[in-house]
C-alpha cells in the first residue's frame, strides 16, 4: 500500500529572477553603425600612415638617387675642367716654346745681348769677360759686347769663344767671380716643372 507524501514547494515565490534586458533594434543598429565608423576611421588612419610611410621611403630613395647623380655630374665637370686646364696650359707652353724658337731663329743674338746688358753692372774691375756661344754668332756677339763695354766703362779683356755644342741663341758669360747662362733646354725644362706644379696645386685645391 503506497504512502502519500505531502507536496512541498522549494521555490521562493517572494524572490523575483533578474529581468533579461532585451536591446531595442534601433539601439543595436546604432551600435553596429558606431562600430563600423570606428573601424573605418582606424582603417583610414592605418592606410594614410602606410601611404605616408611609402611616400617618405620613395622620396628618400629619389633624393638619394638624385644626390648620387649630382655627385657624378660634379665629378664629371671637375674632370672636364682638369683636362681642359691641362690642355690649355700645355697648349700655351707649346706655343710659347715655338714662338721662342722662331724668334731665336730670326735674331739669335738677342738673348745674349740681353745677358751682356745684365752683367755689365756686375763686372766692375773684373780682369776679363769670357763669352761662349755658337760659332756662327761669334762676330755678332763680339761687336755687341764691345759696344756694351764702351757704354759701361768696362776695361777688362774680352774673350769670345765659339762652341759647336752650344745651340744657336744659347751662351755662357763668365768673369772672375760670376757668370750667366742662357740655355733654351733648361728654360723649357723649368717651364714644364712650373706647369706641373701649377696643375698639381690646382688639382689639390679642387680636391679640397
Amino acid at each position: 500500500m503506497s504512502v502519500a507524501h505531502k507536496f512541498t514547494f522549494d521555490l521562493d515565490l517572494a524572490h523575483k529572477p533578474p529581468a533579461n534586458k532585451v536591446m531595442a533594434e534601433h539601439e543595436f543598429e546604432q551600435m553596429v553603425a558606431a562600430a563600423r565608423e570606428e573601424g573605418y576611421r582606424q582603417g583610414l588612419a592605418a592606410g594614410q600612415s602606410s601611404v605616408e610611410s611609402q611616400s617618405a621611403a620613395a622620396l628618400a630613395k629619389s633624393a638619394e638617387k638624385l644626390a648620387g647623380q649630382v655627385a657624378a655630374m660634379v665629378e664629371t665637370i671637375q674632370d672636364y675642367e682638369k683636362r681642359h686646364l691641362e690642355q690649355s696650359v700645355g697648349l700655351a707652353g707649346s706655343v710659347g716654346r715655338k714662338l721662342a724658337a722662331h724668334l731665336i731663329a730670326r735674331e739669335p743674338q738677342t738673348e745674349l745681348a740681353a745677358l751682356l746688358s745684365e752683367c755689365m753692372a756686375s763686372l766692375e774691375a773684373a780682369p776679363h769677360l769670357v763669352i761662349r756661344c755658337h760659332p756662327g754668332l761669334c762676330d755678332a756677339i763680339k761687336a755687341i759686347a764691345e759696344e756694351r763695354m764702351k757704354m759701361s766703362g768696362f776695361a777688362g779683356r774680352l774673350i769670345v769663344m765659339g762652341d759647336p755644342e752650344i745651340s744657336m741663341g744659347d751662351g755662357r758669360l763668365e768673369w772672375a767671380d760670376g757668370g750667366l747662362v742662357r740655355d733654351i733646354n733648361s728654360i723649357s725644362s723649368e717651364i714644364n716643372t712650373r706647369i706641373s706644379a701649377y696643375l698639381a696645386a690646382r688639382g689639390a685645391e679642387q680636391g679640397d
